[in-house]
């Protein structure tokens, strides 16, 4: 469904000024372009949603390191801290325990696994960005400036 729009023009010659009317079609465009508000909604949403991804992986990744830390130091397990920590972090790294033996000298203790665990966290947090990139709203602009 074209529409038409009439344009005037004035162009200037040697001779008096002359006026020329010109008419043209003008279409609707062919995509469905939605408002910027929502567009800018859209983004903030996912934006957060990246930063809540990041944010539950940097707690996991600490509560691991620190029972590597702990565990390679000998710490006490009757400790409060350590039984606090050890608590917490034993549903994320008991997924991974069984895959290697633990290096243990005197009361220290090496999990391998738990390196493992802090990996496989990663790249699944890295894969829900990523897929979430998908959800992203794109723009024509940011189409041709990517491809």
């Amino acid at each position: 469904m074209a529409e038409t729009e009439e344009v005037t023009t004035v162009t200037q010659t040697s001779e008096p000024a002359q006026v020329v009317k010109t008419t043209r079609k003008i279409s609707p465009p062919a995509i469905k372009l939605e408002h910027p508000q929502d567009r800018y909604e859209t983004k903030k949403v996912i934006f957060r949603t990246y930063q809540i991804i990041w944010y539950i992986l940097g707690v996991f990744e600490t509560l691991l390191v620190l029972r590597v830390f702990l565990k390679a130091l000998g710490a006490n397990p009757a400790s409060g801290f350590v039984n606090f920590i050890y608590m917490l972090s034993a549903p994320l790294a008991i997924p991974f325990s069984g895959m290697f033996r633990h290096i243990t000298e005197g009361s220290s203790v090496f999990e391998v696994s738990t390196f493992v665990g802090m990996f496989v966290y990663l790249l699944i947090a890295y894969g829900l960005v990523e897929l979430f990139q998908f959800l992203k709203p794109t723009t024509p602009d940011e189409v041709e400036e990517n491809v």
